[in-house]
């Protein structure tokens, strides 16, 4: 058996510290390595503790969380940190900018900085907690094998190989559904929609950063991310991506050299007119347990688009997404799914990949060249 994932908690209220350590000893495969009140403190305890992961609350006196991430960076700490952040406007910006600083991801605080109801979302913290502590600890060689959110597989080479979509083997999984009929081939792509959860802030960094600024074809993106965050999300997306980032508003024209990212607690879909193709927010029920949801982006691009679309699942528990790219596959979509071995959490992929619903996994290193690739590869 493997030792447990050691968590340093930073937050200045000893409640906090307290209820936060009561959630991770009651769950399996984590264990508290220390507190600290504040980010000098924690600074001072990193070399004795030896954490595999780090809970970071941003407002502290002394040294707040942005100060900390700042002297983290500088000192070549690359221990993964999962910030606690506020649902104020001021957190919002806030957060982004420890994103923006390294931080991994974060989760929001129920109600405000001292929340003693933080168990309501233990859950979700406890499993990104194990997920960014097992893929450090797999990466400095002190974790043999894959991380609580994937199950090692042998080998496949099943894939369908579409003008320039390889048919390699891929590592560590193998479709167990019987593979989905394409109606027809991959046409023109004149739309690239992504769906990515948990791990989603940094690798969309990474994606956006690296896309070719000719790419001339819209994107749109479910990223699973509480209301209050999105917008910021997005501007600071737009500050590193050479195409244009903005959170998605009712109507917003899809056109290429922009990039929408759905808004918090709202689905996103698209519908094409004569003139333009046209965004739609709408509040729904939850799907897969989300809102937005990419399996709703997927279900309406395959609708409005068929065969002229990409699809593109990322790192992300759960499955969302997985079954609409099936759609977007058997309408001839082009389809790919993020490797496990990049993924923070190989779950939504995963499954679309076992599905037989992704023509090809890529690592998030090569995703925003594949990306660019294809979709400038495929046009009339």
């Amino acid at each position: 058996m493997q030792d447990p994932v050691s968590v340093l908690i930073v937050d200045d209220s000893a409640l906090m510290r307290n209820l936060i350590s009561k959630m991770v000893e009651a769950t399996p495969g984590l264990v508290v390595a220390d507190r600290a009140m504040n980010g000098l403190f924690a600074l001072q305890k990193i070399p004795r503790c030896k954490p595999d992961v780090i809970v970071l609350d941003l407002e502290m006196p002394e040294m707040n969380g942005i100060e900390f991430l700042r002297e983290r960076k500088r000192n070549g700490i690359d221990i993964p940190v999962v910030i606690l952040s506020s649902i104020a406007r001021r957190g919002a910006e806030v957060t982004m900018e420890a994103l923006a600083l390294g931080a991994s991801d974060f989760i929001m605080k129920p109600s405000g900085s001292v929340s003693e109801d933080i168990h309501t979302v233990k859950d979700h913290l406890c499993n990104m907690l194990l997920a960014y502590g097992s893929q450090h600890r797999i990466k400095h060689g002190t974790l043999k094998g894959t991380t609580h959110f994937e199950i090692p597989e042998r080998p496949s080479t099943d894939s369908r190989p579409v003008s320039g979509i390889s048919a390699r083997p891929q590592p560590m999984t193998q479709p167990v559904k019987e593979k989905p009929v394409p109606l027809r081939s991959p046409g023109t792509t004149e739309l690239i929609a992504i769906g990515i959860s948990t791990g989603g802030p940094n690798a969309l960094r990474e994606v956006f950063a690296n896309i070719d600024p000719n790419l001339q074809v819209p994107i749109v993106v479910v990223q699973h991310m509480p209301p209050g965050f999105t917008f910021e999300f997005a501007k600071s997306l737009d500050r590193i991506c050479p195409l244009e980032v903005k959170e998605a508003s009712e109507g917003d024209i899809v056109k290429p050299g922009r990039i929408l990212i759905a808004p918090g607690d709202h689905h996103i879909t698209v519908e094409k007119k004569s003139l333009a193709t046209i965004a739609h927010l709408n509040q729904n029920d939850c799907r897969n347990g989300h809102r937005p949801s990419a399996d709703v982006l997927f279900e309406s691009v395959a609708r409005e688009y068929g065969n002229r679309a990409m699809g593109v699942i990322m790192t992300g528990m759960g499955r969302d997404g997985a079954h609409e790219l099936g759609t977007m596959y058997r309408e001839g979509a082009i389809t790919l799914a993020q490797n496990p071995e990049s993924c923070v959490v190989y779950g939504m992929p995963k499954v679309a990949w076992e599905s037989g619903h992704a023509m090809e996994q890529v690592s998030l290193q090569d995703m925003a060249a594949r990306i660019s690739s294809l979709a400038m590869e495929m046009r009339d």
